[in-house]
C-alpha cells in the first residue's frame, strides 16, 4: 500500500511539472522584459548626448514605453530634429513616431511614422510640408554592421508651404526603398544591393515633363558604399567619389502611360562632382519624350543645331526634316543614331543616355546639365 501511494505522489507530480515550468518561464520572461525597458530611457538618453555632441539633436514632446510581452516599443510624440551639421542645417518635426524591437529578434528595428513631417530650416517656418496614409521602416543589423534597410510608403506627398502657383513637389501612390548589403564584397569597397518601385509617383516642380504620374522599378548595385553616417550630402557624394564609387544599374522600367522606357548602364561621378556615365536607353513613344522634353524648343540652340547638321552627314536631308519637324524627324534621326526595335511588342528605339561631367546628352542632342553634386 505504501508503494502504491508514493507511486501516486510521483504521477500527481509528473502531472504538475509542465505547469510549474510554464509559471517558471513566465516568471523569468517577465522579469527580464521589464529589466529591458527599465534600461531603455537611458540607453535612448545616452544616445541623444551622443548625437547631440555631433550636432544632431533629437527630441520628443513626450516618450513612453511598452509593448509587453514580445516587444519593446518606443513611442514619441511630437518626435523633433535639428542637423546642424548638414548643409544648410535642417530641422524636422514630425506628429507621432514608434519604434519596435522584437524581444527574439533584437537586431530589427522597425518604425512606424505618423505625419504630417515638417521640413525647414532651424528657427524659421518650415519650407516643406509632408502627409501619408502609411510610412514604415525597417532596419536589421549584425556584428559586421548594418545588413539591410527597407522604407516603404503609401499615399505620400511633399508639398512647398510658400505658396505659388506650383505648390506640389512629390506624390506618390506607393513608394519602396529596399538595401540590403551584398555578401562577399570586399571591406575596402562594400556594395549595396538596391531595389527602388514607384507607383502613380509625379514630381512637376522638377521638371514639366514629370507632372504626368508614373511608374517606376529600377534594380542596382551600388558600389563604394561605406557606412553613411549622417553628413551632409556633399561630403557623403565626395567621400564616395573618392572611393571610386559606382551604381551599375542592371533594370530599370519607367512607365507614363503608353510611353515605355527600360535602361541598364553604370553612372559615377568626376572629381568635380559631375555625373558621368552612361545608359543604354530602349524608349516606346519616343517623339512624346521629346516633346516633353521641350525639344522644339532647344533644337533652336546652336548646340542642338550641330547636332542636326551631324544627322545631315549621316543621311542627307534628315536635318533640314528635323528643324521642320522637330518631334518625327528628330525620332528618325535617332533612329539612325541608334537603333529601331521593339519593347514589349511596340516599336521602340535604343538609344544612349550619355552622361559626361554632368552634360547630359541623348543619341547627339544635349538635353541639359544637371548641377554638381559636390
Amino acid at each position: 500500500m505504501r508503494f502504491s501511494a508514493s507511486a501516486s505522489r510521483r504521477r500527481r507530480w509528473l502531472i504538475f511539472l509542465p505547469f510549474f515550468l510554464v509559471v517558471v518561464l513566465a516568471a523569468l520572461w517577465t522579469g527580464g522584459w521589464f529589466y529591458v525597458a527599465a534600461r531603455a530611457p537611458d540607453a535612448i538618453a545616452d544616445w541623444r548626448a551622443r548625437e547631440a555632441r555631433a550636432g544632431r539633436v533629437f527630441g520628443c514632446g513626450t516618450q513612453s514605453i511598452g509593448g509587453f510581452p514580445f516587444r519593446i516599443e518606443v513611442r514619441c510624440t511630437d518626435p523633433s530634429a535639428e542637423l546642424s551639421d548638414m548643409a544648410p542645417p535642417m530641422a524636422l518635426k514630425a506628429a507621432d513616431a514608434l519604434f519596435a524591437w522584437q524581444v527574439y529578434q533584437p537586431a530589427l528595428v522597425i518604425g512606424e511614422f505618423a505625419g504630417p513631417l515638417a521640413l525647414g530650416e532651424p528657427g524659421k517656418p518650415a519650407s516643406l510640408l509632408a502627409h501619408w496614409r502609411l510610412a514604415q521602416a525597417s532596419m536589421r543589423a549584425s556584428l559586421a554592421g548594418l545588413e539591410r534597410v527597407s522604407i516603404v510608403g503609401e499615399g505620400a506627398s511633399v508639398d512647398r508651404t510658400d505658396g505659388g502657383s506650383n505648390p506640389a513637389v512629390l506624390k506618390a501612390d506607393h513608394v519602396e526603398l529596399h538595401g540590403r548589403r551584398l555578401e562577399g564584397a570586399p571591406a575596402d569597397n562594400p556594395a549595396v544591393d538596391l531595389v527602388l518601385r514607384l507607383v502613380a509617383a509625379s514630381a512637376p516642380a522638377l521638371h514639366p515633363i514629370l507632372a504626368e504620374p508614373l511608374d517606376a522599378d529600377v534594380n542596382g548595385v551600388l558600389h563604394g558604399a561605406a557606412v553613411i553616417a549622417p553628413k551632409p550630402w556633399p561630403v557623403l557624394f565626395r567621400e564616395w567619389q573618392a572611393r571610386g564609387g559606382s551604381l551599375d544599374i542592371s533594370k530599370a522600367r519607367v512607365q507614363q502611360g503608353d510611353v515605355i522606357a527600360v535602361g541598364e548602364g553604370s553612372l559615377s561621378l568626376t572629381p568635380r562632382g559631375g555625373l558621368n556615365g552612361q545608359l543604354q536607353v530602349t524608349i516606346v513613344e519616343l517623339a512624346k519624350v521629346l516633346q516633353g522634353l521641350g525639344i522644339n524648343r532647344i533644337v533652336s540652340q546652336g548646340d542642338i543645331g550641330s547636332a542636326i547638321d551631324a544627322l545631315d552627314k549621316m543621311l542627307p536631308g534628315l536635318g533640314a526634316i528635323a528643324r521642320q519637324n522637330a518631334g518625327p524627324g528628330i525620332v528618325a534621326g535617332l533612329g539612325a543614331v541608334g537603333q529601331n526595335t521593339t519593347l514589349e511588342g511596340k516599336p521602340a528605339v535604343t538609344v544612349p543616355l550619355r552622361f559626361d561631367d554632368g552634360e547630359v546628352m541623348l543619341g547627339p542632342f544635349r538635353l541639359g546639365r544637371v548641377p554638381p553634386l559636390f
